[in-house]
């Protein structure tokens, strides 16, 4: 269970959440490009060299090639996305706690956090699922060497174009199935972790640092284990060619399970953990830092 020293302030979470979603970027951007290159490459003809044989070898070539910004490529289109989305993410899951809330100190369980956080990933897939179907489509461009598009406002105007408002909407049911549960577990595991971390007679707020960087790095590897297969399954089905998939992700899972295997759901998966520690760590503290700020410069907001 968790003390609730300060009331629930969904507006305070929304603007602690957008700095917490800055800090989340800087520090996973590089592992993000090497996961979507890993997951989108071309499966090699017989007798032929995968394009990366994994996470090093990937981070290897890209740096070679395109040097340090080539692992920041497609940066703005998160950073404009990010902000607004943990700021979203981070609003949706202080109003599910505040709903669930009878007073102010009541103290909620731990289904009532995991609720309270898949109200956030239905909160945030309106906003995720054009930043990441842009991004992908950005990742892979270099990576493939086919430069179709000059950048992230391009790859909007051109998408629009080509299938309107639905071409950049595209993965939208794919993100809510990764994104619920996975910010579910997401909080509730922070909330959880917070709690043993906490020593007893001790309010959440007296936490250390480290156990802020541990507690968050965490929540980000539990939310990421739930949602790997379905991320895998959006990032082929986000930058497939139209039409290639008629029955949407049906058609993505079964030619991914009859080509590559149970395994392949699993794709990226080191990139990704390597990255989810970090990023997350730095979210979750940049998160409390700003809250802490935010309780002391406007306590009644």
């Amino acid at each position: 269970m968790s003390k609730q020293p300060q009331p629930i302030s969904p507006l305070k979470n929304f603007v602690a959440g957008g700095f917490g979603g800055v800090c989340l970027v800087f520090a996973g951007h590089p592992l993000d490009t090497i996961k979507v290159r890993l997951q989108t490459q071309p499966l090699p003809k017989p007798g032929e060299v995968p394009q990366y044989v994994g996470t090093i070898d990937c981070f290897k070539k890209t740096l070679a090639k395109e040097g340090l910004k080539g692992l920041y490529r497609g940066m703005a289109a998160p950073i404009i996305g990010v902000t607004p989305m943990f700021a979203v993410c981070f609003f949706g899951f202080g109003l599910g706690k505040k709903l669930q809330q009878k007073t102010p100190d009541d103290i909620l369980t731990y289904p009532q956090l995991f609720a309270a956080g898949t109200l956030s990933g239905v909160f945030t897939t309106a906003i995720m699922t054009p930043g990441e179907r842009i991004k992908c489509l950005l990742q892979i461009q270099a990576s493939s060497g086919k430069v179709k598009y000059d950048g992230p406002m391009d790859c909007v105007k051109q998408l629009y174009k080509e299938s309107g408002i639905r071409g950049i909407y595209k993965g939208t049911a794919l993100t809510l199935m990764r994104d619920v549960p996975a910010s579910g577990m997401y909080f509730m595991s922070y909330e959880w972790l917070k709690n043993l971390l906490t020593p007893a007679g001790k309010s959440h707020n007296e936490l250390s640092v480290p156990s802020v960087l541990f507690a968050g790095g965490m929540a980000g590897i539990f939310n990421w284990a739930v949602a790997i297969p379905p991320d895998v399954l959006k990032s082929r089905f986000q930058t497939a060619p139209e039409g290639k998939y008629p029955n949407g992700f049906r058609d993505v899972l079964r030619e991914l399970i009859r080509e590559e295997g149970i395994g392949s759901l699993y794709k990226g998966f080191t990139a990704v953990m390597l990255r989810a520690f970090p990023a997350n760590a730095a979210c979750f503290l940049g998160f409390e830092l700003a809250m802490k700020f935010l309780n002391w410069a406007a306590p009644s907001l």
